[in-house]
C-alpha cells in the first residue's frame, strides 16, 4: 500500500514509518521538522518537507502521490504549553488537521488513520477507560485531539472516507534505529535514564500518597512497535471509529523505577515531591475493542523490556540525534 505519513519524523511516527516499510508498504514521510528530526526519516522513505498548514502546497504533493491511505501523527502534544498558548494547539492539531484530511478527500484516499491521544478523556470516570467511556478533555491539547476526532466522523459519513482514530496512553519505548528525543522531554522513562546518563542528579516523583499498591500514579505504557503494528492493522479496520490501545496493566511510577534500576545498574535516586495538579492516580485502557476488530496483540508488556530498548538505542544516541 501507498501511505503518506504526516509527522514521520517525530517519536512515533518514525517507527510506524519504520515498521511499514518492514512490511512491505511504500511510505511517504511529510513533516515540518519543526519538532520531528530528518535523522529520524527511514532511509527508504521518500521525504517531505513541508507544514500542514500550507494548504495548496499539501493539496499538490497529494494529489501528485496518487496515496492510498494517510496516517496523521503530526500534532503538538505538551499538555502544560497548550494551557500557555492553546491558539497553537487549534491552529496546528485542528486547522491543519483539517487541511490533511481535505487533501485526503480531494486526492481520492480510501483509508485515514488517526494518531489521537487518551487526553481527550480528561479525568475518566472509570477504569479502565473503554471507547465509550465519557470524553470530558481538561486541556487544549486533548480538545484539539477530539475536535478532530468529530472532524474525521463527519467526513465518513459525508465524503466516504474510512477512518481509524487510536487514543492511546503512554508511549514508550524504542526501535533498534528509532528513539524519544523531545525539548524539553517531559516522558517518564527518558527522564529516568537521563539520571542514569548522569545528566540528572535524581528523579522527582510527585506524590506517593496516591491509592495505589506503592502510593504512586499507575499509567498504561504502551511500546511504539505495538503502536506501530495498531496502526498498521488499523488500515484494514472493519469499519470508521475509534479504537483504545493500551497493555491494560498499568505500571506505577515506582515500578518504572526500580526496572530502570535493574536495566542500567545504576541507583537512580528518587525524591518525592508534592502531588500535581490533574493527576488521576490510574489511567490505564481497555483495549477489547482493537484486540477483536483489528486483531492487534501487544507484544512488549513488560517494564523491564521496554526500558531496555530505550537503554540500548541511548548507547547509540547518547544525546539523542544531534550530532
Amino acid at each position: 500500500m501507498k501511505i503518506f505519513v504526516a509527522g514521520g519524523a517525530g517519536y512515533i511516527g518514525s517507527a510506524c514509518s519504520e515498521y511499514l516499510l518492514n512490511h512491505g508498504h511504500q511510505v511517504t514521510i511529510f513533516d515540518s521538522l519543526i519538532t520531528g528530526h530528518k535523522e529520524a526519516v527511514d532511509h527508504r522513505a521518500t521525504f517531505i518537507k513541508g507544514d500542514l498548514a500550507d494548504r495548496a502546497f499539501l493539496m499538490d504533493v497529494m494529489k501528485q502521490g496518487k496515496y492510498e491511505a494517510v496516517m496523521h501523527f503530526a500534532a503538538f502534544s505538551l499538555v502544560g504549553e497548550s494551557m500557555k498558548d492553546p491558539g497553537k494547539y487549534f491552529r496546528n492539531n485542528l486547522c491543519s488537521a483539517i487541511n490533511l484530511a481535505d487533501a485526503a478527500v480531494e486526492s481520492g484516499v480510501k483509508s485515514f488513520v488517526f494518531s489521537s491521544t487518551a487526553a481527550t478523556f480528561g479525568e475518566p470516570e472509570e477504569i479502565p477507560i473503554r471507547e465509550t467511556t465519557k470524553q470530558l478533555p481538561i486541556n487544549p491539547y486533548g480538545e484539539s485531539k477530539l475536535c478532530f476526532e468529530k472532524v474525521l466522523k463527519w467526513y465518513s459519513q459525508i465524503y466516504g472516507i474510512k477512518y481509524a482514530a487510536l487514543r492511546y496512553f503512554n508511549a514508550a519505548g524504542a526501535t533498534e534505529n528509532f528513539g524519544e528525543d523531545h525539548n524539553p522531554e517531559t516522558h517518564l522513562i527518558p527522564i529516568i535514564l537521563q539520571v542514569a546518563q548522569g545528566k540528572r542528579e535524581k528523579i522527582m516523583i510527585y506524590g506517593d500518597d496516591y491509592e495505589t499498591p506503592d502510593g504512586t500514579c499507575i499509567r498504561d505504557y504502551i511500546h511504539i512497535l505495538d503502536l506501530a503494528q495498531a496502526h498498521m492493522k488499523a488500515l484494514n479496520a472493519p469499519r470508521s471509529g475509534h479504537y483504545n490501545l493500551g497493555t491494560g496493566n498499568g505500571l506505577s511510577v515506582k515500578e518504572i523505577v526500580e526496572a530502570a534500576r535493574k536495566v542500567t545498574g545504576h541507583p537512580i535516586p528518587v525524591e518525592i515531591g508534592p502531588r500535581r495538579a490533574g493527576d488521576p492516580a490510574r489511567l490505564i485502557a481497555g483495549s477489547e475493542l482493537a484486540r477483536k476488530e483489528l486483531g492487534w496483540k501487544p507484544e512488549f508488556e513488560n517494564a523491564s523490556t521496554i526500558i531496555e530498548s530505550v537503554w540500548k538505542w541511548l548507547q547509540k544516541h547518547p544525546n539523542g540525534y544531534s550530532k
